[in-house]
């Protein structure tokens, strides 16, 4: 027995020892694994200082590094330039620009697999790849050669990167290496920032479908003007055979918020008697930044500011004689054309009386770990059938898309010419190739000149008004031309002073043209004019303050009308603190108060309980300008004009009421029932997230390093801070921008959460804290404050 239970203690000994001996090798392979995955991370990490050999180069050139991670390269000629452009962006940015170039050309499912199929059918049947690809044949050769010498310094990078083994960790961890980068692939980036700032098809659809589905009455109140012609086009088109709500369900639809804030001050209103320039684009926030920060300089060229990854010039920022911003002008430059297919060949479709062929292209999809998914795209006279990328064709109608962008255009043409303008005249001229998206162009030169330009191509248009879907087959409804260049609104040291645009209504009704029928709400330019008219003896810091202010003239309208409509209405305890902490409120969007906090879940809430259960998700996507829409039924209600969404919940004022107890409801089971200790920063919260950080909670704490952080503004105020659902601001000022033209060599910028790309990099999220306080960093075109130098040497 004793021998028994001898063995017994031995073999568990054994197992045990086993045990041991495995738990310590798999400590010892995770060890290495840990280690080898360390040591490819820091060799991944860009080269900033020593020197590289390129063997594209004739000469040598400097790359320094200031203390913000902004390089500065210097070059001997432009060739070299462009060479080191490329080169220093890929340093620092090469998987940003895969990503984007991928998904503008609707590549993503290659290396990510079959759940961005849908998203990759929508954009190659877009076509932004095959208008980048028309685009460049118009481009004249030295623009081409540009284009080469760019890609010749990101290609050198991915040779180098491939040679010694430093590929940036997230292409090792989707398992693929970059392609060889192309001309192509640039204006193809170009392309998706004309996308991604709109045109408003997917209004002509909801408007279509609101019709079809709400009635006249309802629907008409969701347009944002009335449309005059609406009668004769939904006459001309009948009844569509196309489900709106299943065939746009997949579509990819820009944020609505994207715009920005711009203005320019005459050196009249100034302390120095130099004029002052300020611009910040409004656009998704993200890790990296949409932006990247550089310094150009060559013989003939020195200039400073921003160019989205992927492309080479600078696009905003300034040189040694003018600075320039934008804002997204928001024309309608897309149209939806209805189109009737022939019964027995559906690639036939009706056009004044006859049948016309469409053109067929192939575009297959490659997916990773499956197989290759056979897909069509079909064009029309109009441009491509897109009612069909997610669903079988109809076999009668379809609807074709119209768009600007999608015609050959020459904006890297402009870039490059506005980069060596020295005055307005030459930056005017520059601009007649900047064709799409249309901008808001403010403008300051060393003379002492502001201007301000609505610059791009609008459509004139024979018949309709870009709010409803036409019938295709009617040659009444083509475009006729565009709005000429010289009559696109412009003004050139305009007497009051100052230009500013905030995405609003840039014409009165004098205009004898067509713009726009969407325009952002009013509230940001309405705060940054009544700053700029009601101050003088400007400075530069007086422009750092308003692109940060926080006041909210939204809730400076709305609040006293709210309170004025619940007086006699009889309050819980609850609703009538809720009232009296507005009434103290001084219409600040501030992190630490309260009222802020109960203003925009109520004005949420007024928004989306109205349309809940009556408008599909689907749909939703696809209604523009919802907010703007809601306000001016408020006030047409305070009037007197009060609309039927309205009677469901007893009226204008029972609705008010409805609305306030349900937000109360909300913030209360979300920060308890004490309003005194809310905060609106507990709820709005910057969060810069990586592409690839939803992948895991591993990945989002080596990608999205910093927890969300409290910030004040909103997507109302001139401090633009967009948030969703969860009240992470995921939209707002990507780049913050201000100069002062006494020292063209001196700009002072923002660039949120960083320049850098590596998660190892000093300078991948440290502007976070500046983007959120308002501390903005100097860059000189003279005097560069860093001692990171890198020498790209010639072999």
């Amino acid at each position: 027995m004793n021998g028994g239970i001898e063995l017994q203690t031995l073999k568990r000994k054994k197992r045990f020892t086993i045990l041991l001996w495995s738990g310590g090798e798999c400590a010892l392979v995770l060890a290495a694994c840990l280690m080898g995955l360390y040591f490819f991370v820091e060799r991944s990490i860009p080269k900033t200082s020593g020197s590289n050999v390129l063997r594209t180069l004739t000469r040598d050139v400097e790359v320094i590094r200031d203390k913000q991670g902004v390089p500065h390269i210097s070059a001997a000629n432009e060739k070299d330039l462009f060479i080191a452009q490329g080169y220093v962006q890929a340093q620092d940015r090469l998987f940003q620009m895969d990503l984007s170039r991928r998904q503008a050309s609707g590549r993503l499912s290659e290396v990510i697999g079959g759940n961005t199929v849908e998203r990759d059918k929508f954009f190659r049947t877009l076509g932004l790849r095959r208008a980048a690809e028309v685009s460049y044949t118009a481009y004249p050769d030295e623009t081409k050669q540009i284009l080469e010498w760019y890609a010749e310094g990101v290609n050198a990078f991915m040779d180098e990167m491939k040679e010694d083994g430093s590929v940036p960790v997230e292409f090792m961890l989707l398992g693929y290496k970059p392609e060889k980068w192309t001309p192509i692939d640039s204006l193809t980036i170009g392309k998706y920032m004309a996308f991604d700032l709109g045109g408003h098809w997917q209004g002509q659809a909801f408007r279509y479908w609101a019709l079809k589905n709400l009635g006249e009455e309802k629907a008409f109140d969701l347009f944002p003007s009335y449309p005059e012609d609406a009668t004769e086009i939904l006459s001309s088109i009948g009844n569509l055979t196309i489900d709106i709500e299943d065939s746009f369900a997949a579509a990819v639809i820009p944020p609505e918020f994207n715009g920005s804030n711009n203005w320019v001050v005459s050196g009249e209103k100034t302390a120095n008697g130099k004029p002052l320039l300020a611009d910040d684009p409004h656009l998704s926030l993200g890790t990296p930044s949409i932006w990247y920060q550089m310094h150009l300089k060559a013989p003939e060229l020195n200039v400073s500011g921003v160019i989205f990854a992927g492309i080479p010039g600078i696009i905003l920022g300034h040189n040694e004689e003018i600075a320039w911003g934008v804002t997204n002008t928001g024309p309608d430059v897309q149209d939806l054309y209805i189109e009737q297919r022939h019964g027995q060949d559906p690639s036939l479709f009706k056009y004044n009386d006859n049948w016309e062929k469409a053109t067929i292209i192939e575009e297959p999809i490659r997916v990773k770990g499956e197989e290759v998914i056979p897909y069509e795209v079909v064009i029309t006279r109009h441009g491509p059938i897109i009612s069909e990328f997610a669903n079988q064709a109809d076999d009668r109608q379809a609807l074709s898309l119209r768009w600007t962008a999608l015609d050959p255009s020459l904006e890297l043409q402009a870039i490059l010419n506005i980069n060596k303008a020295g005055n307005w005249l030459e930056f005017e001229t520059a601009l007649e190739d900047f064709h799409t998206p249309t901008q808001n162009f403010v403008f300051a030169a060393k003379d002492g000149t502001i201007a301000y330009k609505a610059n791009g191509k609008i459509p004139i248009r024979k018949k309709g008004d870009g709010l409803l879907p036409v019938p295709g087959w009617d040659p009444e409804y083509e475009w006729e031309g565009f709005i000429p260049f010289g009559e696109l609104p412009s003004v050139v040291n305009p007497e009051k002073g100052f230009a500013a645009t905030a995405n609003n209504k840039v014409i009165d009704d004098s205009y004898p043209y067509h713009i726009s029928h969407h325009w952002a709400q009013p509230y940001r330019y309405m705060r940054i004019s009544q700053y700029l008219e009601e101050n003088d003896d400007l400075t530069i810091e007086d422009m750092k303050k308003l692109q940060m202010d926080q006041v909210n003239l939204q809730a400076s309208e709305f609040v006293p009308l709210f309170i004025e409509a619940l007086k006699d209405k009889e309050l819980t305890s609850e609703e009538d603190q809720a009232i009296k902490l507005l009434q103290r409120w001084e219409y600040k969007d501030d992190k630490s108060e309260a009222a802020p906090l109960l203003f925009h879940f109520w004005m949420n809430t007024l928004s989306e309980e109205m349309f809940k259960n009556k408008i599909p998700p689907d749909m939703m996507k696809l209604f523009e300008s919802r907010q703007m829409i809601v306000d001016e039924m408020l006030r047409k209600a305070r009037r007197g004009e009060v609309s039927s969404w309205f009677d469901p919940f007893g009226g204008y004022e029972g609705y008010l009421q409805i609305t306030l107890n349900k937000a109360l409801e909300d913030l209360q089971a979300a920060y308890g029932p004490d309003m005194n200790e809310w905060q609106w920063g507990d709820y709005h919260k910057v969060y810069f997230e990586h592409p690839i950080s939803s992948a895991s909670p591993i990945l989002e704490r080596f990608f999205n390093k910093k927890d969300p952080v409290s910030v004040g503004g909103s997507r109302v105020t001139v401090q633009a801070a967009s948030y969703n659902k969860e009240g992470l601001v995921n939209h707002g000022a990507s780049w913050r921008f201000v100069i002062d033209v006494a020292n063209l060599y001196e700009g002072y910028h923002i660039v949120g959460p960083g320049q850098a790309g590596h998660f190892k990099s000093k300078w991948y999220d440290d502007q976070i804290d500046a983007w959120v306080q308002g501390d903005y960093h100097r860059t000189s075109l003279s005097e560069v404050e860093g001692n990171e130098r890198l020498l790209l040497k010639a072999e």
